[in-house]
C-alpha cells in the first residue's frame, strides 16, 4: 500500500481488442469510524454505478459483462454495547463499579470503567496462581500443607491460609513478579501483610482469568501455568462454600460457573468493597467475567450491584455475537 501523499506511476499496456478490460475502480467513502469501502471490477467501461448494498454479488449479462460488488461491514463496538447495558444497572449514590468480560471461544471482549479498586479476597486467586508458578519454576509440586491452605483459601475464603501463602510467595514483591509473567500491568500488592488491600482493575483481573481459564494453547501464546496447575485452580473455584457462590455466577444459565469473591468493609468509611471474578456458561458458551465495586452501604447492596453488572456484561457480549 502506498504511503499518504505518494503517487503511483501508471503503466499503459496494449491488449488485444477482444480481450480489452477496464481496470478495477476503487472508491473509498468515509462515513463510519472504520470507513466504508466500495470495490467494483468491470469487464468494460459503461457498467452501472456502484450500488450501496453490503452484500457481495456477481452480475453477468449475455456472457459479455460481469461485476463483483462488496461493501465492508463495520465492526461491532462491544464496549459501547456494554456501556449501554450498564446504563440500566442501578448504582447507589457514591458507589462505583467496573466490569470486563471475554467470550472464551471467539476471544471477543469488552470493558466498562478503568479505575483501580481494592481486591479484598479476590486476590486469593492471584496468590494461588503465583504460588503455583513459583513451584512450577522450581520443578516441584505443592506440598501437602500448601495444598491444604490453598483449598481453604479458595473454597472457604480462609484468611489465615491466605496470610500464610502471602508470606510464602514473598508478599507484594512475589505477587508482582508473578503478575509480570501473567501479563497484569495495573495490579499493585498491598503493603506488608495487607494482601486484601492489593489494588487492581477489572481489565487486569480479566487477564488473570485468561491465565486460569483461557484456551489450552500452551506453546503458542498460552498460559505460563501448566495444565495441572490450571486444573487445580479451576477445581477449587468450582467448589466454593455455600453462601459464597454469589457474584458472577448470576450470569450463568445453570450450574456452569467457577468463581472467587471478595468483600471488605472499609474501617475508614464504613462502606463496602464487593468484587467477583470467574467463568460462567451461558447459551452454551463460556465467558470470563470480572466485576469490581466499592462505596456500597451494605454487603447486600454490593452483591446486588456485582450480580447485575455481571448479567449486563454477558448479555452485551451475547448480543454482539448475535449481530
Amino acid at each position: 500500500m502506498d504511503s499518504p501523499g505518494r503517487r503511483r506511476r501508471a503503466r499503459r499496456t496494449r491488449r488485444p481488442p477482444l480481450l480489452c478490460t477496464a481496470l478495477a475502480a476503487v472508491v473509498a467513502v468515509g462515513g463510519t469510524a472504520a470507513g466504508t469501502v466500495y470495490v467494483k471490477e468491470r469487464a468494460h467501461a459503461g457498467a452501472g454505478a456502484v450500488p450501496s448494498s453490503a452484500t457481495p454479488r456477481v452480475r453477468a449479462g449475455a456472457g459479455e459483462e460481469a461485476s463483483v460488488e462488496s461493501l465492508a461491514q463495520p465492526s461491532v463496538d462491544r464496549d459501547a454495547l456494554l456501556a449501554e447495558a450498564m446504563a440500566s444497572v442501578s448504582v447507589e449514590d457514591g458507589a462505583e463499579v467496573s466490569v470486563a468480560v471475554l467470550d472464551v471461544e471467539s476471544g471477543a471482549d469488552a470493558s466498562y470503567g478503568s479505575r483501580t479498586f481494592d481486591t479484598a479476597s479476590i486476590v486469593k486467586a492471584d496468590i494461588l496462581a503465583a504460588l503455583l508458578l513459583q513451584a512450577q519454576d522450581a520443578g516441584r509440586d505443592l506440598t501437602a500443607p500448601e495444598r491444604s491452605r490453598a483449598t481453604a483459601m479458595i473454597e472457604n475464603s480462609d484468611n489465615a491460609s491466605a496470610s500464610a501463602l502471602w508470606e510464602a510467595i514473598g508478599r507484594a514483591d512475589g505477587l508482582g513478579t508473578a503478575n509480570k509473567r501473567f501479563g497484569l500491568t495495573e495490579t499493585e500488592g498491598g503493603d506488608g501483610a495487607l494482601w486484601g488491600l492489593t489494588r487492581t482493575t477489572a481489565a487486569d483481573q480479566l487477564t488473570l482469568l485468561r491465565v486460569l481459564f483461557g484456551k489450552d494453547t500452551e506453546g503458542k501464546g498460552g498460559s505460563v501455568l501448566d495444565a495441572g496447575s490450571r486444573a487445580f485452580v479451576r477445581r477449587l473455584m468450582s467448589s466454593v462454600a455455600a453462601g459464597q457462590d454469589w457474584g458472577v455466577s448470576a450470569a450463568a444459565d445453570g450450574t456452569g460457573w467457577a468463581l472467587k469473591n471478595g468483600w471488605l468493609p472499609r474501617s475508614t468509611t464504613g462502606l463496602w468493597d464487593v468484587n467477583s471474578i470467574g467463568r460462567v456458561t451461558a447459551g452454551g458458551r463460556d465467558y470470563l467475567v470480572a466485576v469490581l465495586s466499592d462505596g456500597g452501604t451494605t454487603k447486600a447492596e454490593g452483591v446486588s450491584l456485582v450480580e447485575s453488572a455481571a448479567r449486563a456484561a454477558v448479555s452485551a457480549l451475547r448480543e454482539a455475537d448475535a449481530d
